[in-house]
């Protein structure tokens, strides 16, 4: 048993079963539908509310040990506890957004590196199987389960609530009693029936995604340019009304609180990996992912920063922290209208993040399944989209069903902890191979190798152990559901079980024989 935890998948033999036709998905992705995809996941609602919590810093009532971060935790103990202020960037917020960036790039490279040599659907479950072994590719791959799940559950939810906006502005009031969970936060009834546009929206985009990977693209590609726009509508609109006083003084808390503004804004890049689950879908691998990758990024870093500057600049920085700082600040200088495109922009955000989520979703679930680690229905493809349905159509009941029911906004951080967790394997993944197989072809290389997997590793686990206590405990109880499934079920159907059964028997049958012959 210990060897078949260890033992890796050759990536020629990924490469192979890829090609089976049976199993093989459609290839019609180029750099440009990757990079949408890309920025589709990374910029969401939060450029329009996470923006201006950096900004005003926050206030963090902690009365309990399960709330504080693992790090004051472990250096302070019971000290941890209490009232504390996390002092804003101001309007550095936009040096925030680039440090970030460039934390982010590190670990964007890694991935590009493995993409363009294992251009295959599961992305960092994919990577750790070839480069770790399979019970690391196991836990990664559950983890991705997580992170993908709850970060789509915690959207639906909102989405709701953003939906509810939009349409109160045109005068439309829907029945309360259809429009929130079924239990708050707290697992307390709200008195609701059901999330019904949460649950609805996530099966339309469902249904798009079983159609097929270039009718997804598509989709996603408008809900992009729609978001695109309202940024650039913001940008242009509000620009006018700046009043460079406001930008005085730039870091108003010194790099304190330019660092706790990056480390609140991080998380509004997750998504970039999720560019790589695509590549088995793409026309040249090879090339285009690491593309994608890298672009969107450039592309998200460049909007984030000038939203940035634009929302300090027309409104004092003190004055952001609100649930909805962008729409509250055109409120304040009269532009109203400007402020129904801001709502536009943040749920067609919320429907494209919404749309590469699950797209990433069922490609983990269709990965494992070929591999055997979940059992073989959810790695079939619809004879004609080619695309894996029975794996789509599950994922999205997954989220669908809990986004009806509960508020779980409390778990997006179970979100966090799993990509962070996924950002130091691909790292670490990056170093194996190139001390493993230096000679194989690379389509991209990261540079300053092992400078930067090194620091790659180094600020996801800075970042990891700023997590509440009680975020690091459920991440752990989903690691031994998993590690239960796997050892019940994945390890006796692995393809590694199944290639040393025949092994085994044969082995079996020739002992009494050589037996008898001594």
């Amino acid at each position: 048993m210990p060897s078949q935890l260890l033992r890796t998948k050759s990536i020629d033999k990924l490469l192979a079963e890829a090609e089976e036709p049976e199993r093989r998905l459609r290839k019609s992705l180029g750099p440009w539908s990757l990079t949408a995809l890309g920025i589709g996941a990374i910029i969401g609602a939060g450029i329009f509310v996470l923006t201006g919590t950096a900004a005003a810093g926050e206030v963090l009532e902690v009365h309990s040990i399960m709330k504080a971060p693992l790090l004051s935790v472990l250096l302070h103990g019971q000290h941890a506890l209490g009232t504390a202020g996390r002092p804003g960037a101001g309007p550095a917020i936009a040096l925030s957004f680039f440090l970030v960036a460039v934390a982010c790039a590190f670990a964007g490279l890694c991935y590009a590196e493995l993409a363009s040599m294992i251009p295959i659907a599961g992305s960092a479950y994919t990577y750790t199987y070839a480069t770790l072994g399979e019970i690391v590719a196991w836990i990664i791959g559950w983890d991705l389960i997580l992170e993908y799940a709850v970060s789509n559950m915690a959207v639906a939810v909102g989405y709701s609530a953003y939906f509810d906006s939009l349409l109160q502005t045109f005068g439309i009031k829907l029945p309360q009693k259809f429009m929130e969970p079924i239990l708050n936060s707290s697992l307390h009834p709200t008195g609701a029936y059901f999330n019904l546009p949460g649950f609805v929206v996530v099966m339309i985009l469902t249904i798009i995604l079983v159609i097929g990977i270039r009718e997804s693209a598509g989709a996603n590609n408008i809900m992009v340019g729609i978001k695109l726009v309202a940024i650039v509508v913001f940008v242009f609109g509000a620009a006018s009304y700046i009043h460079p006083v406001h930008w005085k003084p730039f870091m108003p808390n010194g790099w304190q609180g330019v660092l706790t503004g990056g480390a609140i804004v991080f998380f509004t890049y997750i998504g970039f990996d999720s560019v790589s689950t695509a590549a088995e879908e793409t026309k040249n691998p090879q090339k285009d992912v690491p593309f994608g990758i890298i672009a969107s990024l450039i592309v998200c870093t460049v909007l984030y920063c000038t939203v940035a500057l634009v929302l300090t600049g027309i409104q004092p920085w003190q004055s952001l922290r609100n649930a909805a700082p962008v729409a509250n600040a055109l409120h304040a200088i009269g532009l109203d209208t400007l402020e129904r495109w801001v709502t536009l922009g943040a749920l067609t955000g919320m429907l494209s993040s919404l749309l590469v989520f699950q797209l990433g979703q069922a490609r983990v679930w269709f990965a494992m399944s070929r591999d055997g680690l979940l059992p073989e229905v959810f790695s079939r493809v619809h004879r004609r989209f080619r695309t894996p349905h029975v794996s789509t159509w599950v994922a999205g009941f997954f989220v669908a069903i809990p986004a009806g029911v509960f508020d779980i906004g409390t778990l997006a951080d179970l979100s966090n902890i799993g990509t962070l967790f996924a950002f130091l394997l691909v790292s670490l993944g990056v170093l194996v191979l190139r001390r493993r197989q230096p000679e194989r072809p690379r389509g991209f290389r990261v540079p300053w190798v092992p400078v930067l997997p090194i620091l790659s590793v180094i600020c996801c686990l800075v970042l990891m152990t700023s997590l509440p206590l009680e975020t690091w405990l459920r991440f752990f109880v989903w690691l031994i559901i998993g590690l239960t499934i796997y050892f019940l079920y994945s390890r006796r159907h692995s393809e590694f079980a199944r290639d040393a059964q025949p092994a085994a028997e044969a082995a079996g049958s020739r002992t009494p024989h050589d037996g008898a012959g001594k």
